[in-house]
C-alpha cells in the first residue's frame, strides 16, 4: 500500500474505521489487527469500487465486513474481560475523564449488541441517513428508524444495568 493511497483514501476515513474497529475488538492488540486488516482490505479491493456510491460508503461496508468476520471467529474464543479504553495515541482526540468514561461505557454496551445492531448504531452515531445506513448494511431503509429506536432503548438498559 502506497503512502499516497493511505493519505488520500484511508486517513480521511480513519475516524469511522477506528470507531467500528473499536466496537468490535476487546483488546488493544485486536484493535490494531482489525485496523490493519481493514486498511489492507480497502487497498486490495480499491479496483472493485465502481462509484455507484460515495467512497466513504465503500469504506464503511468493507470495515463492517472485516469486523463482522472477525467477530464470528472471535465468538469461538473465550470472552476476554475488560474493554478497550483508548485508541492509539496518534489517532486519539482530547477528551475529559468523564467523557472518556462515558465513551467507554457506551462502547461496552455496544459490544453486547448483535453484530448487525452494532453496525446500525455505529452508522447512526456517525449521523448517516437511514437510506445510507440501509445501503451500507444491505437492507431496506423502511425499518431502520424502528431498529435504531429499539437499539437505543437496549443500550440505555445495558448502561443502567452496569451502574446498578
Amino acid at each position: 500500500m502506497s503512502n499516497d493511497f493511505y493519505i488520500n483514501f484511508i486517513r480521511p476515513n480513519a475516524g469511522i474505521i477506528i470507531k467500528i474497529c473499536r466496537a468490535y475488538s476487546y483488546s488493544q492488540e485486536d484493535f490494531e489487527d482489525l485496523y490493519q486488516e481493514v486498511c489492507l482490505q480497502i487497498w486490495r479491493t480499491k479496483d472493485n469500487f465502481i462509484g455507484n456510491s460515495e467512497w466513504s460508503t465503500w469504506v464503511y461496508r468493507i470495515t463492517l465486513n472485516v469486523c463482522m468476520t472477525f467477530q464470528k471467529t472471535e465468538a469461538k474464543r473465550t470472552f476476554q474481560n475488560g474493554i478497550l479504553d483508548s485508541v492509539p495515541e496518534a489517532l486519539s482526540t482530547d477528551s475529559s475523564a468523564i467523557q472518556e468514561e462515558s465513551l467507554s461505557q457506551l462502547y461496552m454496551a455496544i459490544k453486547q449488541l448483535s453484530v448487525i445492531d452494532r453496525a446500525i448504531i455505529l452508522l447512526y452515531l456517525e449521523e448517516k441517513s437511514y437510506q445510507e445506513i440501509a445501503e451500507i448494511i444491505g437492507t431496506n431503509s423502511n425499518n431502520i428508524g424502528v431498529k435504531i429506536q429499539r437499539i437505543k432503548n437496549r443500550l440505555k438498559k445495558l448502561i443502567i444495568r452496569h451502574y446498578e
